[in-house]
């Protein structure tokens, strides 16, 4: 009995101690990937009567390669699959502020485009239409009132003169008119004094 023990024992241990020389050897040889592995596996494998017979200890290395590439694909997954809902977000609030952005340069643009004028809004072509408009008609008011001015300037001019002519004329007439009074006057102060003369002579 002690006998089959030990050599049960022995037996156990030899085969660990070579699944452990196979998975140091294995480990040292072998391409990490999934791939390599699975080659390794094949290549260690022998055939009996058309079937592959694989070790064991070298399947359950590369089912647990397996797993752990699973797990890892699946954590590198979620966090992708997290940073692109953040990355979602992200252009999600980008695209409300650049709308807002829009929205707001747009109100900005209309606000610079537009004048009020005694509190009524204009757009700045119009503004300037209206604004030329005004300067044009005033400018064709001002050269009317300004023709207006000089014709009746020439005409106050006109009778200014008239007035002198007539002024003068008046007093030349005047002048004329107190000789003949005065001559008139002396010559009836002669007659006066003739009458005078014949009556006392008389």
């Amino acid at each position: 009995m002690k006998r089959i023990t030990f050599f049960l024992t022995a037996l156990i241990l030899l085969n660990l101690n070579l699944t452990a020389q196979t998975k140091s050897r294995d480990s040292v040889v072998a391409d990490p990937s999934l791939k390599g592995q699975y080659e390794l596996m094949l290549s260690k494998s022998k055939t009996l009567n058309g079937y592959i017979l694989i070790n064991p200890s070298r399947l359950t290395q590369f089912w647990k390669s397996v797993r752990d590439t699973i797990k890892t694909e699946k954590t590198r997954s979620t966090t992708a699959q997290q940073k692109i809902v953040s990355l979602e977000k992200g252009v999600s609030g980008l695209k409300s502020e650049i709308s807002g952005t829009e929205s707001s340069l747009a109100a900005t643009n209309a606000r610079m485009d537009q004048i009020s004028f005694l509190g009524i809004d204009f757009l700045k072509s119009s503004y300037n239409l209206f604004v030329w408009t005004i300067i044009i008609v005033l400018a064709l008011l001002l050269t009317v009132v300004f023709m207006r001015s000089a014709k009746s300037v020439q005409e106050a001019r006109y009778r200014s003169g008239l007035y002198e002519d007539i002024s003068q004329e008046y007093q030349a007439y005047k002048v004329k008119a107190n000789d003949k009074e005065k001559k008139l006057a002396r010559e009836l102060q002669d007659e006066r004094n003739k009458m005078d003369d014949l009556k006392n002579g008389g």
